[in-house]
């Protein structure tokens, strides 16, 4: 059996009967924004998110003219253009999204625009396609949608890479056609003071691959949310994540794996890092396993390690299945400060203090850097995370102190 897009679009604004979601961290979606009402808060899917810090973005702030710049190559046999009017309006919706926030129905609602990368069907992207948004003015709030579609059996590279100072809302489409092979990585390496809350929606055709990666680093408040459904069966999902919280950052990400297909597959495997005070990460995965998705497979895992005292790690998987015919469905969520053992294993052989720290945050960071896929993104994080490590002079460790749960 093959659920379209369409299907999955119409099954999630229509009742239980029909498919709707029945999960409090997925409410109804609609297109209407008379729909949403402003969050307080003390709802499921807002309640780690300190509102007053987004600047309103996610209730009725102004979207005003743009301050962010946005740059991008052109690879031969690729079209990147803005668009407006009806091929824009064309484009709201292409990944199956229907917005279950305010915010997000508003950009698909008021945003004149968007950024539209295609890539045809049966090409091969030699080169990643890079994206350069740098803000200039954090005090305008502004909103985007960019939307890419990856024609049948295509295989390409997209990078999205956030620099500068800016306050913004965004919503990533992604529609990847039947036996394509597509990466899209999104860094978010903002200045201090940035707010970017995100919203990457992904539909996976028939056979096809995707690959996820989302890298927050910089920034007062980044929140973004990853999903994924599914048009037909054999599709397959990684799900990556990698972040680094220092003083005062509020870093969150949401993943929700929504096997709509049978014999599908998804993996989502985040990790991250936090030091200073009132550093606060949020992980929060959900996989929906419906009645349909019969022969799937799932896992999810997030892993978390506190280097200094002050730091708050939030961690919350979730699964939901609706069938008992899978293939395999797990989860893993652990947060710890340094490990004792590994300390003590290198310093007896002549490893300084300091030394010893950076190498077991490198080996936390490693495997999972070498899975985004692109060398030249690897070694920008891997530099990146040496200069995350030399903002503080490590102190008072402590001992292990491994809190988790694996099922």
């Amino acid at each position: 059996m093959t659920v379209t897009t369409d299907s999955v679009r119409s099954a999630l604004e229509q009742g239980p009967e029909h498919g709707k979601v029945e999960s409090h961290l997925h409410p109804a979606g609609s297109f209407d924004v008379a729909d949403h009402e402003v969050p307080t808060g003390r709802e499921e899917i807002w309640r780690f998110t300190p509102l007053k810090r987004l600047k309103g973005l996610h209730a009725d702030a102004e979207f005003m003219r743009s301050a962010t710049s946005c740059t991008w190559n052109t690879p031969e046999g690729v079209r990147i253009e803005g668009v407006s009017g009806d091929e824009a309006r064309g484009l709201r919706g292409i990944s199956g999204l229907v917005p279950n926030t305010r915010w997000a129905a508003r950009v698909l609602a008021e945003v004149p625009s968007s950024l539209l990368i295609d890539v045809p069907a049966d090409t091969e992207v030699s080169e990643p396609i890079v994206v350069d948004l740098d803000g200039e003015d954090v005090t305008v709030t502004e909103a985007g949608h960019v939307a890419m579609r990856f024609g049948a059996h295509s295989k390409a590279i997209v990078v999205l890479n956030h620099t500068g100072s800016s306050t913004i809302a965004a919503v990533v489409e992604i529609a990847i056609g039947d036996g394509a092979d597509v990466t899209v990585v999104s860094i978010q390496d903002w200045a201090d003071d940035a707010v970017h809350l995100s919203h990457h929606q992904a539909s996976v055709g028939r056979d096809a691959t995707y690959k996820h990666a989302a890298i927050s680093f910089g920034g007062d408040l980044v929140r973004m949310d990853a999903n994924v459904t599914y048009d037909g069966p054999g599709g397959s999902a990684e799900l990556l994540g990698l972040y680094f919280a220092d003083a005062g950052q509020h870093i969150e990400h949401r993943i929700f794996a929504d096997h709509t297909a049978p014999r599908t597959k998804s993996h989502a495997l985040y990790k991250g890092a936090l030091q200073g005070e009132k550093a606060h990460t949020v992980w929060v995965g959900n996989v929906l396993i419906r009645k349909v998705a019969e022969g799937i497979e799932t896992y999810e895992e997030n892993r978390n390690l506190v280097l200094t005292d002050g730091c708050q790690a939030d961690s919350i998987p979730n699964l939901e299945i609706e069938t008992g015919e899978i293939e395999g469905a797990g989860h893993a969520s652990a947060t710890a400060r340094f490990d004792d053992n590994q300390l003590f294993y290198l310093q007896s052989r002549g490893v300084s203090e300091a030394e010893a720290q950076r190498l077991v945050v490198h080996g936390f960071f490693n495997d999972l850097i070498r899975k985004v896929g692109v060398p030249s993104i690897e070694d920008r994080l891997l530099t990146t995370v040496e200069a995350e490590l030399a903002k503080n002079v490590l102190k008072d460790l402590g001992s292990l102190a491994a809190f988790g749960s694996d099922s």
